[in-house]
């Protein structure tokens, strides 16, 4: 049997690291673009409404667009955390908050330039004939506001890193045992932060919702994202199998021994 050499297997692991934080990266500011567009869960089923009764009100299955990449972005944040430690989902997610306020402000920029007359004419009306002015829908679409961008960084931050302490404590409670357990509970726990933060910034702070609807549509956006980081476990298991494979057995289980013993 070939084994790899130091170099080889130290190219191999920071090509690993590029991918993972690309894919991280890419969804995470993905996921925040199109997280204005809500659509609901039952319609897309083909099922009648919910209604299930939170807080007092009843709600359905109302979700961002956004949903759409985030576990990913969890997914990926737990494999980081196994083969790179603490230090190496930190890095990315710092850096990743840092571009998603430099989209928001792209964004905004783009927001405020003006429109070329031609491409509003040609643009002038919707598939139903109804009159359309398309740099209206633009920016109504693409300005989600200072609140919602407040939100989202503050959220996604303060989520990461209690998803890495808590990801980092049940390893070593558990050992290289329990993949689904430290995956999992650190989403789960992370997540139950971030869904009611996110929103109680943007429109109860900065809007005008009551407390009572800040906490019924989080509670939805919780239950899908505990539904969600439950069905996508087998995802990790996957993974591990091909990031072994590539790296190496002997090679891959050194680095999740050194990343278990950070600090």
């Amino acid at each position: 049997m070939t084994i790899d050499n130091p170099s080889v297997q130290e190219n191999k692991r920071q090509r690993l690291f590029l991918v993972l934080c690309g894919i991280f990266l890419t969804n995470a500011l993905i996921a925040e673009i199109i997280g204005g567009k809500i659509f609901s869960v039952e319609a897309l089923l083909g099922i009648p409404p919910a209604q299930l009764l939170i807080g007092g009100q009843k709600l359905d299955f109302n979700m961002t667009a956004g949903v759409i990449n985030w576990p990913i972005v969890f997914i990926t944040s737990d494999i980081i955390n196994e083969y790179f430690g603490k230090k190496g989902v930190k890095r990315i997610s710092f850096l990743t908050a840092g571009f998603i306020v430099y989209t928001f402000i792209t964004v905004l920029a783009a927001t405020k330039l003006p429109p070329a007359q031609f491409w509003l004419d040609i643009n002038g009306e919707d598939h139903h004939g109804n009159v359309f002015n398309i740099n209206d829908a633009f920016s109504l679409i693409f300005n989600q506001g200072l609140g919602i961008m407040i939100g989202s960084i503050v959220a996604f931050l303060l989520g990461q890193l209690l998803d890495i302490s808590v990801f980092s404590w049940l390893r070593k409670k558990t050992g290289s045992r329990y993949i689904w357990l430290r995956a999992t509970g650190s989403t789960m726990f992370s997540q139950l932060i971030d869904s009611f933060l996110v929103i109680g910034i943007a429109f109860y702070i900065f809007g005008n919702w009551e407390l009572n609807q800040v906490f019924s549509v989080g509670s939805i956006n919780y239950l899908y994202k505990g539904l969600i980081a439950i069905l996508l476990t087998p995802l990790l298991y996957v993974a591990h199998y091909f990031i072994d494979q590539y790296l190496g057995k002997e090679y891959a289980e050194a680095l999740m021994h050194k990343a278990s013993e950070e600090q």
